[in-house]
């Protein structure tokens, strides 16, 4: 997954877009170079998924999801934005359309 870390997760001189991947709370196995291992607390997220596109056009099927979370309103169903926690990216695959998810509270 690609993820935007909020400013606590980041440390001095790294990029907020990461790209990450899901280990046990007990790995204990070789980190590559450059990789570090971040805790991130449990969290709801809302997931916002776009029709399927052609693949070369998934510029133009990411901004739309993106515009389309941008114009959501959570309080109409109870929560609020979390910026907190991150925002995850799944890939984009356009048989599938375009996938984002963002924490709620």
């Amino acid at each position: 997954v690609c993820l935007w870390l909020p400013k606590k997760y980041r440390k001095p001189n790294s990029s907020e877009y990461v790209q990450g991947v899901e280990v046990s709370l007990d790995y204990d196995g070789e980190i590559p170079e450059g990789f570090e291992v971040i805790d991130l607390p449990k969290a709801k997220y809302l997931m916002f998924q776009g029709e399927p596109f052609a693949e070369e056009d998934y510029c133009e099927a990411i901004e739309m999801v993106q515009k389309s979370m941008d114009k959501y309103d959570p309080s109409i169903i109870g929560y609020s934005w979390d910026d907190e926690n991150p925002r995850i990216q799944l890939e984009p695959i356009g048989t599938r359309g375009y996938i984002e998810m963002r924490a709620i509270k």
